[in-house]
């Protein structure tokens, strides 16, 4: 079984967020690896577990500070880790990023078959959930998304999706690209021996040139969507600040009942 699980580093929800020329800030002090991706790491090593051999590979794409979401990968359990970054990358959006992943995925599928690419359901600096999907057309592989839960058996990957009437088990035969979302599994943490290692670990760095990628395809010119305008988040107004004195409950539930939200 061999399965590689993108990871992308992202801003940190509980810091500010900003746009420089359109582009989310980012810098490796408020970074971290994507937490929902967290979820795709463990399907991908409980798969390998399972099946008793094979080995996990994490990609990640970005600037120099994505290096970042990739050791935590392997500090998670990933076998090893690879790391796309060039400059002409910069502002690229889903369809033009999923176009630098699958030269990636092909150049990983080339050395030894990848039977799963697996991906969080999202990434929470965009929100789109579009990745697998733009990764599976492209690279014209089988996709299967949402999923709550993943078996593989018999060359064939199964999932089992759940909607807000119904429960689905959907199949697709290898290789396939899977997104699970954070219903699917509880991550496991890292140990000390994995940090270390993760720590240590040197991680290639793949350009465009080693991909074939034309730097004209990708980056915020090749992009089908853009940033047209971003402002700060206005600060807030008119709020009640109340000490407790042994009444605040009170105070809350008459707040409550008089803007009639209970």
């Amino acid at each position: 079984m061999r399965i590689l699980v993108t990871v992308k580093h992202t801003p940190d929800l509980q810091s500010q967020r900003s746009f420089t020329e359109g582009r989310v800030t980012r810098s490796a002090e408020d970074g971290t690896m994507n937490e929902l991706d967290e979820h795709a790491v463990e399907a991908a090593l409980q798969l390998v577990e399972a099946a008793g051999e094979g080995e996990v590979v994490a990609l990640t794409v970005g600037g120099p500070d994505a290096v970042a979401a990739v050791r935590k990968a392997l500090q998670l359990g990933a076998h090893r880790a690879l790391h796309v970054s060039d400059e002409a990358i910069g502002g690229s959006d889903v369809f033009a990023t999923a176009k630098v992943i699958a030269a990636a995925v092909r150049k990983v599928h080339e050395e030894a078959p990848l039977d799963l690419v697996i991906t969080g359901m999202a990434a929470l600096d965009g929100l789109t959930s579009m990745l697998p999907t733009a990764l599976a057309a492209e690279l014209d592989w089988s996709q299967l998304t949402l999923a709550s839960g993943l078996t593989v058996a018999d060359g064939q990957a199964s999932i089992v999706r759940h909607l807000p009437d119904a429960r689905e088990t959907v199949s697709a035969p290898l290789p396939a690209v899977v997104s699970v979302t954070d219903e699917a599994n509880k991550p496991r943490y890292p140990n000390f021996k994995l940090i270390m290692a993760a720590r240590k670990a040197e991680i290639p760095v793949w350009t465009l040139a080693d991909l074939g990628v034309d730097a004209s395809v990708v980056g915020a010119l090749a992009s089908r969507t853009s940033v047209v305008d971003a402002s700060p988040r206005p600060p807030r107004e008119n709020r009640v600040k109340v000490t407790d004195t042994g009444d605040a409950g009170t105070q809350l539930a008459d707040f409550l009942i008089e803007k009639g939200l209970v």
